[in-house]
């Protein structure tokens, strides 16, 4: 049986880095699944970073849609850390080609299919016989966003967040660096 472990926090509060020290305290053989896409030279960079800043010793998949298959092909090991979820999220919300026309039908398939992945990846973590993290931005705590797309993915984050919570053995909030035991 899988164990979750769920790591959230402000942007830049130190998610990463607390994820990353967990991680390797499980040994060596741990796998890493990237969730961002290089659309832009920031984006670009931050991605260099993180690449930089992780073990070259780790599994590194680079996916934000399925990501519960990469349980299926498992070599040796011991964990999962993967970073970052709000950063799924948006992908697979801009999969869904956001419209403007207001419907609550569109949001409401944008939604379902959203958690429809993360109720699957989370399926696969529990079965899996490695401890998974998972880092999320908490994304309710600032300002509310000024246009309709931006208010739908901080909807579409929080409830994900919460549904990752709920079934993690452990969920840290990371704040100034210091990571929070909240459960």
């Amino acid at each position: 049986m899988g164990r979750i472990i769920f790591v959230t926090g402000g942007a830049r509060s130190g998610k990463s880095r607390f994820a990353q020290q967990l991680a390797q305290r499980m040994g060596e053989h741990i796998g890493y699944v990237a969730t961002a896409i290089a659309f832009d030279d920031e984006m670009k960079d931050r991605i260099a970073k993180h690449k930089k800043d992780r073990p070259q010793n780790w599994k590194t998949w680079e996916r934000y849609k399925d990501v519960y298959k990469i349980y299926a092909g498992l070599d040796s090991q011991r964990g999962i850390l993967i970073d970052c979820i709000t950063v799924m999220v948006s992908n697979l919300l801009l999969d869904m080609q956001p419209t403007d026309d207001g419907t609550m039908a569109w949001v409401d398939r944008a939604e379902a299919y959203i958690t429809g992945q993360v109720q699957a990846l989370l399926k696969a973590a529990v079965e899996a016989d490695v401890t998974t993290i998972m880092v999320s931005n908490e994304v309710g705590l600032g300002l509310v966003p000024d246009n309709r797309l931006g208010r739908l993915f901080r909807d579409i984050a929080g409830r994900v967040n919460q549904l990752i919570a709920s079934a993690s053995h452990d969920v840290y909030l990371v704040v100034s660096g210091i990571p929070v035991k909240i459960k």
